[in-house]
């Protein structure tokens, strides 16, 4: 199951839940001598899980601001975009009811290529909130965010991202003859590289655009990792916001009648191609156990 169909299947559902508070003391309790101490310490324990609602509920209700106006191909205005990425910039996976010892990160041998565990917070039409849990090797294949803003904050790990932006000025989906063989080849479209690095947490929230940002981008992890999302608006088929998947080639790869790079920049392009929705890609949803958003 591809990334766009696990989040229109979870769209709408309601797939949280407040975690149990197992401090609960009936009135058949004994009393207890060290009745004062208890109670300092659930009083810290309560101070603590109201910390975590405030910094989740802070997120969605900043999103909901940002996006209020929002729509396929708007991007929000520079001071909306930093007030969102200052919420998100704080988020921690404690806030969020996440640890790397969690089942969702372990590595099987089940797959050759591990399943990636995503989590729903929250989803709109304008917006949604999710959470990516991968298992050391997890590859979140090359796809696009048609005329989305999308805002990644890596909560912990270590993960390799590499990104691309299309070439504006180059012909679109043309016939490529791939080189030596000259073979025709089915249409490919030049992108620039945007970023092809490692990221490790703690680490600021990065943010792509419509057309700008990396808007195509494959998530690998290094190690054991988990990537909170938002995006907005969300993919939507009826409104033209199709997740589609890429191959990847070097420019070298093929030949493009008018389309030439300077030999010392050629590394920073490459050749896209569509493909079907990847069959190794498995992403399957869970119950976020989270603090609950509440919809104000």
């Amino acid at each position: 199951m591809g990334i766009e169909s696990i989040l229109t299947d979870l769209k709408g559902k309601e797939l949280s839940e407040l975690p149990r508070d197992t401090d609960a003391v009936t009135n058949s309790t004994p009393p207890n001598p060290n009745s004062n101490s208890n109670r300092t310490n659930k009083s810290r324990k309560n101070r603590r899980r109201q910390k975590k609602m405030l910094h989740v509920q802070r997120m969605y209700d900043t999103c909901k601001d940002v996006f209020a106006s929002g729509g396929t191909g708007i991007v929000p205005s520079a001071e909306k975009i930093e007030q969102l990425r200052a919420v998100l910039d704080d988020i921690t996976p404690v806030d969020v009811g996440l640890r790397p010892e969690m089942p969702y990160f372990r590595l099987t041998t089940a797959r050759r290529i591990p399943a990636i565990t995503y989590l729903h917070l929250y989803a709109c039409d304008e917006f949604s909130i999710g959470i990516f849990c991968l298992p050391p090797s997890g590859v979140i294949p090359l796809h696009n965010h048609p005329g989305m803003t999308v805002f990644s904050k890596l909560l912990f790990g270590t993960m390799h991202i590499k990104s691309y932006d299309w070439v504006v000025d180059t012909p679109v989906n043309t016939a490529a003859v791939e080189n030596p063989s000259e073979t025709q080849h089915p249409e490919v479209r030049l992108a620039k590289v945007k970023v092809d690095s490692d990221m490790t947490a703690p680490c600021n929230t990065s943010i792509l655009y419509p057309a700008d940002g990396g808007n195509m981008h494959c998530f690998t992890a290094v190690t054991a990792c988990a990537v909170l999302d938002v995006l907005g608006p969300p993919y939507s088929d009826p409104d033209g916001r199709h997740c589609t998947y890429y191959l990847d080639f070097p420019f070298t790869r093929f030949s493009v009648d008018g389309v030439k790079i300077p030999e010392e920049e050629r590394e920073g392009y490459a050749w896209l191609q569509e493909r079907e929705n990847p069959r190794e890609l498995a992403v399957v949803g869970d119950i976020y156990r989270g603090p609950r958003i509440v919809d104000n």
